[in-house]
């Protein structure tokens, strides 16, 4: 990131190249729509090259980027939203299950899909993303102790669920 700052061009290479992957699961795992990851992958580099001034070299890189993806996502729900009230759509389309699937417990974008914003996207970046709760907590502007309830929150919420799935009970 540092070579990145002075203008290295390699470095902006090998930056976007470790990063990527990583982001774009953690904006797929919100959504489950590529385009939209796509587009918010996009919305991140470009945010990120234009306030790579505000990163300071010493200081672990993948808070400061979870954090500015966190202001992605936000600003593209919120656009979406608008743009749905806008056309006037009020159910959005669910996604195509693939055929092929036939276990009765339901996927892990299904499973995220249960719980509130808030937990999705920290259990996301701790499970998805692989950061650590001190990671999160930066990430999000929070506290590791509000990090930690609200992944506990979360695990207790898909619990739940699991166990009300038929299927689920059995083959856990």
């Amino acid at each position: 990131m540092v070579r990145y700052q002075k203008a290295d061009p390699d470095a902006t290479a090998v930056l976007i190249e470790r990063l990527s992957p990583r982001l774009y699961r953690f904006f797929a795992s919100q959504l489950g729509n590529r385009t939209d990851a796509d587009d918010m992958l996009q919305d991140l580099w470009l945010r990120v090259h234009r306030v790579r001034h505000t990163y300071r070299s010493g200081q672990p890189l993948l808070p400061w980027v979870y954090a500015i993806a966190h202001r992605v996502r936000i600003d593209s729900y919120r656009k979406r939203r608008r743009t749905s009230r806008e056309i006037g759509i009020d159910v959005l389309p669910e996604r195509a299950v693939p055929q092929e699937k036939q276990s009765n417990v339901p996927a892990f974008d299904e499973l995220l899909a249960t719980l509130p914003e808030g937990q999705r996207e920290v259990l996301t970046m701790l499970k998805v993303g692989g950061l650590s709760l001190e990671e999160v907590a930066r990430a999000t502007s929070s506290t590791a102790g509000a990090v930690k309830q609200k992944a506990h929150r979360a695990y207790e919420r898909l619990r739940s669920f699991l166990q009300k799935t038929p299927a689920a009970g059995r083959q856990a």
